[in-house]
């Protein structure tokens, strides 16, 4: 299980010795969604070693390589020595550009890992259609200059709810990368009451962080994707309702 006092990384040595000779294949996604955390080159170093003792498969979803601040750059795991024997990329034109509802995305390392997903694609569904393969060409073809405008749009989003909710109490830290927060639910409060209520009594959405598994309990997950006047208006319902970090009634 994931925990704030591993930073959100997985402890390869807490898993127990039969469950990692039984695995096939380990799917992690640094930076991370839903909890924002970014995994720094020894990790993946470890996850490469780890996978080759064990003879496990890596599939590591990247889909926030590039929603990265304060010059920050993520790590992919084909840099690392060895992970393209084991191990393939995944990476999504969703975020980066805005194509969410599209699915559109590729695959990038070990040739016999991706022959067999090609054998099962093959079998399981058909090809994009084409209208939305040449807007992901065109999308690959714009210049550095996009990229930067998007990384300062989601940075200053994140520092406006970071601020936002200091005043109310709460201690966020600035993630490096993605386009969400992981913010802990006020003292004493689960994360479905809290998600729950803040709906009710304010009309803003956050996701609970319980939905993503056990280790998300007292959390919730809070989306970057909205304007700053949106994101103004979530807060100052917030405050007139009251709600704090050290005060919140159900």
């Amino acid at each position: 299980m994931l925990s704030e006092k591993n930073d959100w990384l997985i402890d390869f040595a807490a898993i127990p010795e039969d469950v990692a000779r039984r695995a096939k294949i380990l799917y992690f996604n640094y930076p991370s969604n839903p909890t924002a955390a970014t995994a720094p080159r020894s990790f993946f170093e470890e996850a490469v070693a780890f996978a080759k003792k064990y003879e496990i498969m890596l599939v590591h979803d990247m889909a926030y390589a590039e929603l990265a601040f304060d010059d920050y750059r993520p790590t992919s795991l084909l840099e690392i020595p060895g992970a393209m024997e084991i191990g393939v990329e995944f990476h999504t034109l969703s975020k980066t550009y805005n194509m969410a509802g599209w699915r559109v995305g590729f695959v990038v390392g070990n040739r016999q890992i991706i022959k067999g997903l090609r054998t099962l694609k093959t079998n399981l569904d058909y090809g994009l259609f084409s209208a939305i393969q040449r807007a992901a060409e065109t999308a690959l073809q714009l210049p550095d200059k996009y990229l930067l405008e998007v990384q300062e749009r989601y940075q200053t989003r994140r520092d406006f709810l970071v601020e936002g909710f200091a005043k109310l109490g709460w201690t966020i830290p600035k993630p490096n990368a993605t386009m969400y927060l992981w913010m802990a639910c006020p003292i004493g409060v689960s994360s479905t009451d809290f998600a729950l209520g803040l709906l009710e009594k304010t009309g803003v959405v956050v996701t609970p962080g319980n939905a993503f598994g056990e280790g998300g309990e007292g959390y919730v997950r809070i989306s970057l994707i909205a304007e700053l006047d949106r994101l103004g208006e979530a807060l100052a319902r917030i405050e007139a309702a009251g709600i704090r970090y050290d005060r919140f009634e159900i």
